[in-house]
């Protein structure tokens, strides 16, 4: 009988540190350890992100370890987060991962963030069982990217479209600070969005050709909708703002939704699928399951833990990697940029 498969994955390429544990591919421990000193600046601040790093990574991959019941001696491999994200909190998982690595004399796995993203279809637990077959179209929406990927294997993978200035993730949250929401602002839009009317208030949308996406222009067409409004009333957003969440929520999802089936049409794929932080949102899986029904498809949406980053998808990207003999070296460093 074989030795059983146990990949220990590090996630930390933005301000979640966390880490998972897989065997032959299910999925035993995944957690994460978020940190709220960024709530009081707005946004992600780079060297707060990377010292809570360094606190919160012993604890977390501790508390999977305990979590998973296996034995240190038992791990096959570490796999981390090599890029894309922030530099400094990229350096603190990949660290501690070839040091762990080192110390235990078993292999090192580095893995794309946004490649792990779609492969998070692929890991097997209690609440997540259905996977996609290839080839199938991943759109691939979080604060930092917008992509449609077309997947023909697990490392087969090619962007046919993809923004070309400002993320999806990222208008949600312009939005809401706009409205001086509390950061984060996207789930807050989408928790407003759901009593309000999507009709209420039209946004212009990009005239983009083929597949790619902008929503620069929707930002600034947006905040001069707001202090537009504010200047007649200085109460608008208060007294209208389930409707201005509705609305601008509705946009962006339309915006999403029109290139998807596009890219369904061109490549004749009726498996779609979603991932990335965006894709916890609420109008867009309702959106994908009614295009399911009206377009035929056949739609694959992640569970919610599984949406924002975690390590249960690393763990998976490297459990595959291992099948494969794709292991790097302790030279390798993290990547700011890295293209899927």
């Amino acid at each position: 009988m074989s030795k059983p498969v146990i990949i220990l994955a590090i996630e930390s390429s933005c301000d979640d540190t966390a880490c998972a544990v897989i065997k032959d591919g299910i999925l035993l421990a995944n957690k994460i350890a978020n940190q709220h000193v960024h709530e009081q600046y707005g946004g992600v601040v780079p060297e707060l992100a990377s010292r809570a790093h360094q606190q919160n990574i012993v604890p977390v991959v501790d508390l999977a370890i305990k979590q998973s019941g296996i034995k240190i001696s038992e791990i096959s491999a570490i796999a981390f987060t090599r890029g894309p994200g922030l530099m400094g909190s990229l350096l603190v998982g990949s660290s501690f991962a070839k040091a762990f690595a080192m110390g235990l004399g078993i292999p090192l796995i580095e893995v794309n963030h946004m490649q792990a993203h779609i492969l998070a279809h692929f890991i097997k637990s209690e609440s997540h069982t259905q996977s996609p077959s290839f080839p199938f179209l991943c759109l691939t929406v979080s604060g930092g990217h917008t992509q449609i990927v077309l997947v023909k294997d697990y490392f087969d993978m090619t962007v046919i479209g993809e923004t070309i200035d400002d993320a999806a993730g990222e208008a949600f949250d312009k939005a809401a600070k706009i409205m001086n929401l509390p950061y984060p602002g996207g789930p807050l839009i989408d928790k407003y969005g759901t009593f309000g009317n999507p009709l209420q208030f039209k946004f212009t949308k990009p005239q983009l050709p083929e597949l790619n996406f902008s929503f620069s222009g929707l930002k600034t067409g947006f905040m001069n909708f707001i202090n537009n409004e504010t200047a007649k009333n200085p109460d608008f957003v208060s007294q209208n703002l389930n409707d201005i969440c509705a609305s601008i929520q509705h946009t962006i999802i339309e915006i999403l939704m029109s290139k998807l089936k596009t890219a369904a049409l061109q490549t004749n794929i009726k498996n779609i699928a979603i991932a990335g932080g965006v894709s916890a949102n609420s109008a867009l899986r309702k959106a994908l399951k009614e295009n399911e029904k009206q377009l035929q498809w056949k739609t694959f949406i992640p569970d919610f833990q599984y949406c924002t980053d975690n390590a249960a998808m690393i763990a998976i990207t490297g459990y595959f990697k291992y099948l494969k003999n794709d292991f790097t070296t302790q030279n390798i460093t993290p990547l700011a940029r890295y293209a899927l």
